[in-house]
């Protein structure tokens, strides 16, 4: 069930997560509906999908899901949410975060500028290096999760609580139409049973 009737070529679904066949604003609005659809408050919510957006912005790369969870955990809020924002790391953005967090903490630390990244940034680099590479990633990494996470929330808070209180309407509506129509069925037969007992 819910499966393709020709199951796609290996190759295809790994060119399909890469870049979607239908858009990348399909997939947004598919993450979107998914985010409303999810059972909690919309602080729970936008809290989860933060926490797994903030861990996008660290160099733990194969931690993010375990790490997005146990911060949502702490906040209380959503752990699917979280697993769900931690799309905005993917290998589009990776690229320019992991070069972006590594500048910032060479700044910090009083480094200086990024003058000697690889043209390709690889995880083996950045691992084999934990002290040129990995401890300013770290650093710079820990100020822009916590600015990415104010910066998801807020909006992503409005969308889910807007998403549920139309939703909650578009509900609300079909339940008064069927109210209606078991009325009307209830009137008519009301109607044609006072009709059959006249002599």
């Amino acid at each position: 069930m819910f499966r393709r009737r020709n199951p796609l070529p290996l190759l295809h679904k790994i060119a399909e997560f890469f870049w979607p066949a239908r858009g990348w604003s399909r997939a947004s609005r598919y993450v979107a509906h998914r985010l409303g659809r999810l059972p909690g408050t919309p602080y729970r919510i936008a809290a989860g999908f933060a926490c797994g957006a903030a861990v996008s912005f660290t160099p733990f790369i194969g931690l993010h899901f375990l790490l997005a969870a146990l911060l949502s955990l702490t906040l209380r809020a959503h752990v699917v949410a979280s697993a769900i924002g931690t799309v905005i790391g993917n290998p589009w953005t990776f690229p320019f975060i992991w070069t972006w967090i590594y500048t910032l903490g060479r700044w910090i630390l009083g480094d200086g500028a990024a003058d000697d990244l690889p043209a390709i940034l690889t995880l083996t680099y950045i691992f084999d290096r934990p002290l040129a590479v990995l401890l300013p990633m770290t650093v710079g990494g820990v100020p822009m999760a916590i600015v990415t996470w104010f910066g998801v929330y807020f909006p992503v808070r409005a969308l889910v609580a807007h998403y549920q209180k139309a939703r909650r309407r578009r509900l609300r509506k079909k339940v008064l139409k069927r109210m209606e129509r078991t009325a009307e069925r209830a009137r008519a037969s009301a109607a044609a049973s006072r009709v059959e007992a006249r002599p």
